[in-house]
């Protein structure tokens, strides 16, 4: 098969798929993406796009995404016509994600290629981020600031054949007249990489030897430390889990920038705000923020830990807690509609109030003392994810099944 992949931050949401295929062979895959320098990818040909147009930073509040976005369609849309001038390369099948725009004027392009079509948020003004924490209210713009987000889905919604949404929470986030043409299945965790390992060690730059399952350690990452993760709430409840349990220490994974909502306005960013906050309530020699690991070493971190936090606001889950309830993790998470269909309470994880710190220091405390008592959370989880969001059994062979019912019999590839 001929494959274009479209994706602003490759390889994205494709991370498992593009391996896969490129391990299977006898297809040419082609990745368009704006990361520059693309990742190397043993079989894959990166093609680099540049966005065809920037909104001015006074350009209209209502229609500033949208134009941004159509900088970037374009510009997708350009390098593609440019690939099939030079190099000949049309595809049998597309693959991209939707939000950004890049997808949009394929159909004007190539009108018979079929396009399958990731479809990961929107926005309304209830049940998801908007709204959600008091210490970030609406204005009365608001609506409609979403409701202009919500055009490029809308149009996108129109260029694809199928959409892939990874969740029932996020899919229903979006209106039902999307839902007829989209499947529900999740990008796949490798649960056969992604085990527990008893003889695990960690060397940090400031301890004399290398951290153990010996060691009292719990765990907090997301991609970046911030609001819509919960940085602001886990750093409240730090400083009663450091003094209840005077040997735990914190790794804490992060960068610290900001993915979703707002910025802090502390020069040193959310995690400046928060250390300026908790300030002399906490051991900061049992602290140690780890910035971004290579993933072999986020592995060994939740391997590590005997309680690991995942919190966050009504938002697409993480790839990392279906991870760590894969590695065995005893999970801490937020009590939120989005975790709640992957966790349930007391059988493969522990749900807490996100607006609640010295519940979640608690809990927390309650599991770093009797940790007997959670012995079964760990296994039960890993069972679940196994059973539910597996790459390899469970989510493969639904999107190999999508991919081929868009192409003919010649194009198809064989099931895994």
């Amino acid at each position: 098969m001929k494959l274009l992949i479209v994706h602003q931050n490759m390889p994205g949401q494709y991370r498992e798929l593009v391996q896969w295929l490129v391990a299977q062979g006898g297809h040419q895959i082609v990745f368009l993406t704006q990361r520059n320098p693309a990742p190397k990818i043993a079989g894959v040909t990166p093609c680099i796009y540049k966005t065809h147009h920037v909104a001015a930073d006074k350009a209209y509040g209502l229609s500033k995404v949208w134009e941004n976005a159509a900088g970037v369609g374009f510009g997708a849309m350009e390098a593609a016509r440019k690939l099939e001038r030079d190099e000949g390369f049309r595809p049998d099948l597309i693959l991209g994600h939707t939000g950004w725009g890049e997808l949009t004027f394929f159909k004007d392009l190539w009108p018979d290629v079929p396009i399958l079509g990731f479809f990961e948020f929107y926005y309304n003004m209830t049940g998801g981020l908007v709204g959600f924490d008091p210490e970030e209210p609406v204005s009365e713009h608001t609506p409609y600031l979403m409701r202009a987000r919500n055009v490029v889905p809308n149009m996108n919604l129109h260029t694809v054949d199928v959409g892939h949404v990874p969740t029932f929470w996020q899919r229903d986030a979006f209106p039902k007249l999307f839902h007829d043409k989209m499947y529900v299945c999740h990008d796949g965790i490798r649960t056969d990489h992604l085990r527990p390992n008893t003889d695990v060690a960690l060397t940090l730059g400031r301890m004399e030897r290398p951290l153990t399952r010996d060691d009292e350690v719990f765990t907090y990452l997301a991609r970046n430390l911030e609001h819509a993760r919960g940085f602001h709430v886990f750093m409240r409840a730090l400083p009663h889990i450091l003094a209840a349990r005077p040997n735990a220490r914190v790794l804490i994974l992060g960068g610290n920038d900001v993915s979703y909502g707002r910025k802090s306005k502390h020069p040193k960013g959310l995690r400046g705000e928060m250390e300026e906050e908790v300030g002399d309530s906490v051991d900061w020699s049992r602290v140690h923020f780890l910035g971004r690991l290579p993933y072999e070493n986020f592995c060994q971190v939740v391997q590590l830990s005997r309680c690991h936090l995942y919190l966050t606001m009504p938002f697409v889950l993480s790839w990392s807690v279906l991870e760590a309830m894969a590695m065995q993790a005893t999970v801490v998470a937020a009590d939120v509609a989005p975790v709640r269909e992957a966790v349930t309470h007391g059988e493969t994880g522990l749900l807490v109030d996100f607006f609640d710190p010295k519940a979640i220091a608690d809990q927390v405390i309650d599991v770093l003392t009797h940790p007997g008592a959670y012995a079964h959370l760990g296994p039960a989880a890993r069972a679940h994810v196994v059973g539910a969001y597996d790459f390899m059994t469970r989510c493969l062979p639904e999107h190999i099944r999508q991919m081929n019912a868009l192409v003919p019999q010649s194009c198809h590839i064989p099931a895994p």
